[in-house]
């Protein structure tokens, strides 16, 4: 499989659902749908506020991975293995970290706004 569509099936794929978390959120706290954490689903106002800030973010950071994707198959040499999904567990992870840190900014553990 050459670089480039690799990184299109991993960090582009990555994009396209980060593409469609944000155009089409969840409407309800469910357990199949959205940014689903015990603290997002205490209530319906922590559960838009969780799904906005995780939509945002990782729309940003699959951004930033399928354009560093693209960019280390192009300038790479040889082919590439694990690089794009490293971007992949980056972005996801940096994502959740930073939507649990504005959930602990914003909202008590019991659910109220801070």
């Amino acid at each position: 499989m050459s670089s480039i569509t690799y990184v299109l099936t991993t960090n582009g794929v990555l994009f396209l659902l980060a593409v469609i978390f944000w155009k089409f959120p969840p409407k309800k706290i469910n357990g199949l749908y959205g940014y689903r954490t015990h603290k997002a689903m205490l209530n319906e106002k922590i559960w838009n506020f969780a799904n906005t800030t995780f939509n945002k973010t990782f729309l940003m950071y699959s951004g930033f991975s399928f354009l560093g994707g693209l960019l280390l198959a192009s300038f790479s040499f040889k082919e590439l293995t694990w690089e794009p999904m490293v971007l992949v567990m980056l972005s996801i992870l940096v994502s959740i970290i930073k939507t649990e840190r504005a959930l602990s900014d914003n909202f008590t553990e019991q659910g109220k706004s801070k």
